[in-house]
């Protein structure tokens, strides 16, 4: 039996389209089964108080191996 993952988590990268990836995913023999989002936020300091403001998202594709 082979040690290969059954299934992997691929992360679009920083000056990669959603495609890319994808197309990445399929070279490597994965199929996508689901997308997560997750934002990011950057620290403000106004006056005396911190706020978040949202500057990103990173979005990851979990995989599962194409039989």
């Amino acid at each position: 039996m082979s040690k290969e993952k059954k299934k992997l988590l691929f992360e679009v990268k920083e000056n990669e389209t959603i495609d890319q990836c994808l197309e990445r995913m399929k070279k490597e023999g994965y199929t996508p089964v689901r997308r997560m989002e997750k934002p990011i936020f950057q620290e403000v300091k106004k006056g005396d108080s911190i706020q978040y403001e949202p500057i990103g998202r990173q979005i990851v594709f979990e995989a599962k191996k194409i039989d």
